[in-house]
């Protein structure tokens, strides 16, 4: 049996669903997940084999205005990826007009053979309004495909396979067939933390956290059992910020450990013993030296 593979990018502005779209289509939940926008700071891979076929998904950052040094790091992998581009997948939120951001990704895709346009959150758009964006986005490239698709609701994701089946070709694969990420354990598990961290603080303070595993030990407890020692460390721009993310008698803390540690349990399939600590790394997003000490270069 011949095996194939497809190199997939996921490319959209923040806050489209394409790390819920990676997500989906591997089958399991290696990026983050947040409504908050500028979730995703790092390019991520997720792989599914299937039969002779390796599907291999880039994640990127959204498309946004760089604000710091990390932001021109953001930016930077988003060219990169597309430079390396073989087939692209441009998510856009149905609910909202068409961007400068979106307006300038379907440009600099204009010239590759397979970009296809994936027009997400159909469940929460009225017909009208769908026929409408379908449209105005439309207009946007010379797409190979025109995907309407609510990925919450799973609707549309078999059109995409089906489309990324069409554009596999002959050749090897390039991760074991049982893989689904290249991401380290300690970069999943960061991640962990730090979506949770996301989705239980408001405004400007997740913007300016970053998160680090210094431990990670296995052990059996006294009955016999394997568990797993975690320490991590929160980092946030301020000192004010660190209050907040402690919050009033370390009650935030324990909110943001507990549910981390539950998706941590589920996705290792093993008891984690989760230690949490907050730091502050003042401006560390315009830091060249702290970006690269958190994997974000």
């Amino acid at each position: 049996m011949e095996t194939k593979s497809v190199f997939v990018t996921i490319v959209g502005r923040p806050n489209v669903g394409k790390s819920s779209l990676l997500n989906a289509l591997v089958g399991e939940k290696i990026a983050a997940v947040s409504a908050k926008p500028q979730t995703t700071r790092t390019r991520i891979t997720g792989v599914l084999t299937k039969d002779e076929t390796q599907y291999v998904f880039i994640d990127t950052p959204g498309k946004h205005r760089s604000k710091n040094k990390l932001g021109e790091h953001m930016m930077k992998t988003v060219k990169e990826t597309v430079d390396d581009s073989e087939v692209a997948l441009l998510v856009v939120d149905c609910t909202k007009p068409v961007s400068d951001a979106e307006k300038e990704l379907a440009a600099s895709f204009k010239k590759r053979a397979h970009l296809s346009l994936v027009v997400n959150k159909t469940d929460l758009a009225e017909k009208e309004i769908l026929l409408e964006r379908l449209a105005e986005y439309s207009q946007l490239a010379d797409f190979d495909e025109v995907i309407p698709a609510s990925v919450l609701n799973g609707e549309g994701l078999d059109i995409i396979m089906d489309y990324l089946d069409s554009k596999a070709q002959e050749g090897p694969h390039y991760f074991p067939d049982d893989s689904f990420t290249d991401q380290p354990e300690k970069v999943l598990m960061a991640e962990m933390i730090r979506e949770k961290a996301l989705n239980c603080l408001d405004e400007e303070v997740p913007h300016g956290i970053a998160v680090t595993i210094d431990m990670l030990e296995e052990r059996d407890t006294s009955k016999g059992e394997p568990i797993l020692d975690i320490n991590a460390t929160i980092y946030c721009e301020r000192e004010s910020h660190k209050g907040i993310v402690i919050g009033k008698g370390g009650s935030m803390l324990r909110r943001i450990g507990s549910e981390a540690r539950t998706d941590l349990e589920n996705f290792f399939e093993i008891k984690v013993n989760l230690d949490l600590w907050v730091k502050v790394k003042e401006g560390w997003r315009n830091n060249e030296a702290l970006i690269k000490n958190f994997g974000l270069s």
